[in-house]
């Protein structure tokens, strides 16, 4: 047995070098199997050493990190690492990885590509359905004894025939789209430019707000998209208008959306993500108008399936001094 250990520890010395800050949703649901027979795994979070002393000691060997949005790759940590050559994150948005360096240094990045994309907008529309046809908060009422007492539940609104506008009509959002296209609805949506879609396209979110019933919000949190919907967007959106948002928390005014789902300035919202997660704002869990999740949009175990195999798909990829399968490429 001891001859055994000796002999795998003696083979993955030998193997190619991932560093793991922190380990990603997929590595703790299947464990390592995925990957140890391929990569020697680092794993700061194991070590006794600080991470600063964690990475200086293995400074010249790690040449690709594996990481998620709940484990930044800073300014700090790029700079330690002289070898890195990739950065694999197991999301599919970007913000969590200190881009610009990567970008200097030529270190390439890989995300999560389109493997989330049917899930999220499954829940996304999930989310709209709740709130529009009170589905959640007509559930409480039954549960809390209310049909006998007080008698029939407030009416829900219908699907068809509602203006839906998308904020980033990227993978996820054609996604979306599709989905209440099905239902009747009228798809609008703003994005970074116009897309060869047959949907209308607004360049200003206020505008899309001032037309649609409904926004979801689909878009990357960036410079330019953090508290983009705004107290401005959610009036233009007005009192019967909905939020729903499987993006990014910081992609809305949180403080601002409070006030306005409280003072009755707009009607609801599904949301699956929030600003300073896990904290949720105590206003968001006592209103009745609001359905909450905690970050859970994309995650159902096929896809994470799905997202090991592509993330050794693009470690294989760099080791191999091939293209790599999802490849987040400059804007």
């Amino acid at each position: 047995m001891e001859i055994h250990e000796e002999h795998r520890d003696h083979q993955s010395q030998h193997l190619p070098r991932v560093l793991v800050i922190k380990p990603p949703a997929p590595l703790t649901l299947f464990g390592d199997k995925f990957i140890s027979r391929r990569f020697q795994l680092l794993k700061a979070y194991e070590s006794s050493l600080s991470l600063e002393q964690f990475l200086i000691s293995h400074a010249h060997s790690i040449e690709a990190i594996l990481c998620s949005g709940d484990s930044p790759v800073t300014l700090d940590i790029l700079r330690l690492l002289p070898k890195l050559r990739l950065v694999v994150t197991a999301s599919a948005g970007v913000n969590h990885i200190h881009m610009p360096e990567c970008r200097r240094r030529g270190i390439a990045v890989a995300n999560a590509g389109s493997i989330f994309s049917d899930d999220a907008a499954d829940a996304a529309v999930g989310l709209l359905i709740d709130v529009w046809r009170k589905i959640s908060s007509a559930d409480r009422f039954l549960r809390q004894g209310l049909w006998t007492k007080i008698g029939d539940y407030p009416l829900g609104s219908k699907l068809g025939g509602k203006r839906v506008g998308i904020v980033g009509l990227g993978n996820i959002g054609l996604q979306v789209a599709k989905r209440v296209e099905s239902f009747g609805c009228n798809v609008l949506y703003n994005s970074r430019s116009k897309k060869p879609v047959p949907y209308a396209f607004y360049s200003n979110v206020c505008q899309l707000a001032a037309n649609s019933d409904a926004l979801i919000i689909c878009c990357a949190l960036t410079d330019q998209t953090r508290r983009m919907i705004n107290r401005g967007v959610m009036l233009a959106l007005g009192k019967e208008g909905i939020i729903v948002n499987v993006g990014r928390g910081a992609v809305i005014a949180e403080n601002e959306m409070v006030r306005c789902l409280v003072h009755g300035e707009i009607a609801g919202a599904g949301l699956d993500v929030f600003e300073n997660e896990p904290y949720v704002p105590k206003e968001l869990l006592e209103l009745n108008n609001v359905v909450l999740q905690p970050h859970r949009a994309v995650f159902t175990s096929e896809s994470f399936v799905d997202l090991c195999e592509l993330a050794v798909g693009n470690l294989e990829a760099l080791f191999s001094n091939q293209p790599l399968l999802s490849p987040v490429t400059a804007e």
